[in-house]
């Protein structure tokens, strides 16, 4: 049994290939829908808004890590990235934005041509991990190995306000040949 369909106010009579069309339209406004309502769930969660803060307080850890070691220039990067509260976690490094700007002042002093490359980033809320190689150049070496780093910061209102480190040599021979990087 053949149905049809007509459109009223027009005359026309719609066929299959008609309804066929009908359909897809209907379920692309369904899916349309649907994905509103998710957006719409994530934001008033806050799922949408965490992610955002998360890039942009990664944003942040790698303009001040750029800064510091790539710029050498500390004291720049304390008053732009860092908040009016440091909490060290470093034990060779008292706590504190003031020591902390000594003791990166004499390590880029001492090594001028010291540079920092990122190897891959972590973000999640407030919290960004960032693990790079830390390279002395050619004129700083004498005998120095470089370094394999990753770097904690904890963020509040886009400012660093806590950090870790965990800091390792970079050996000329490894027990395995997986990299460290």
């Amino acid at each position: 049994m053949r149905r049809d369909w007509v459109i009223l106010g027009t005359g026309v009579q719609a066929g299959p290939d008609f309804r066929k069309g009908l359909m897809r339209i209907a379920a692309s406004a369904l899916i349309a829908i649907v994905s509103a309502c998710m957006l719409a769930a994530c934001a008033s969660s806050g799922a949408a808004p965490r992610a955002v803060r998360s890039q942009q307080n990664m944003a942040v850890a790698l303009a001040f890590l750029d800064t510091v070691f790539n710029k050498h220039e500390v004291e720049q990067a304390f008053r732009l990235y860092v908040g009016p509260v440091y909490r060290q976690h470093n034990p060779g490094i008292a706590d504190g934005a003031a020591a902390a700007v000594q003791a990166l002042a004499k390590l880029t002093h001492d090594y001028p041509q010291l540079h920092q490359q990122i190897k891959r980033t972590v973000a999640q809320g407030d919290l960004v991990a960032v693990h790079s190689r830390y390279l002395a150049g050619p004129a700083d070496r004498a005998g120095e190995p470089d370094k394999a780093a990753v770097d904690i910061f904890r963020l509040e209102h886009g400012k660093i306000v806590e950090h870790w480190d965990v800091v390792q040599d970079v050996p000329e021979n490894s027990a395995n040949d997986n990299s460290m990087f």
